[in-house]
C-alpha cells in the first residue's frame, strides 16, 4: 500500500539492496532513491538517481555524472524488479545543471507532485540551483536525443 513498511535484512540483519549500481551503464558508481515511490497499474514506480562511474560507466555521459533512472518492481512481490531503464530519463543538459560544485553535470531528483493533472519533479542542479521539470500525460514530449 506504500505506506506500511516494513525493512527487508538479510540473514546478518543488515537492509538487502534490490538494485545495485550497473557497470556500463548511467548508474554505474551509485543508486540512491529519489522521491516516494509511484503505485501504479503496471507495478511500483520507483525514480532515483544515479551517478556515472568514472571508469566503468556509459562512456556516452560524462563521467561521473548524476542523472536520474526509474525501476519498476512487481506489487505483489517488491523486492522483484520487473522493468529498469538503460538511460535516464533526466539528466544533466543546461548549463545551470553543469555549473557549482558538480561541473560534470548534477540532476538529482528529490520531490514529485501531481498537481492539475501534470506532474512535477523537483531537482538539485550541480549542488547549486533547484530546478522542476514537468511531465502532462496527455503532452508528452519528445525524449531528448542520447549521446553517441
Amino acid at each position: 500500500n506504500l505506506i506500511d513498511w516494513e525493512p527487508v535484512v538479510d540473514k546478518n540483519g543488515k537492509l538487502q539492496a534490490f538494485i545495485s549500481p550497473r557497470e556500463g551503464y548511467f548508474d554505474s558508481s551509485l543508486t540512491e532513491c529519489g522521491p516516494p515511490a509511484i503505485l501504479t497499474a503496471k507495478g511500483i514506480l520507483l525514480l532515483y538517481n544515479g551517478k556515472n562511474h568514472a571508469d566503468k560507466g556509459d562512456p556516452r555521459f560524462n563521467k561521473n555524472t548524476y542523472s536520474a533512472g526509474q525501476v519498476l518492481f512487481d506489487k505483489k512481490d517488491p523486492t522483484k524488479v520487473r522493468a529498469r531503464l538503460a538511460t535516464p530519463f533526466l539528466r544533466p543538459m543546461e548549463a545551470f545543471e553543469k555549473s557549482g560544485q558538480y561541473v560534470d553535470g548534477t540532476v538529482f531528483i528529490e520531490g514529485l507532485v501531481y498537481f492539475k493533472q501534470q506532474w512535477f519533479l523537483y531537482y538539485g542542479c550541480a549542488d547549486s540551483r533547484v530546478g522542476v521539470a514537468v511531465f502532462d500525460p496527455q503532452k508528452p514530449a519528445v525524449q531528448d536525443p542520447l549521446p553517441d
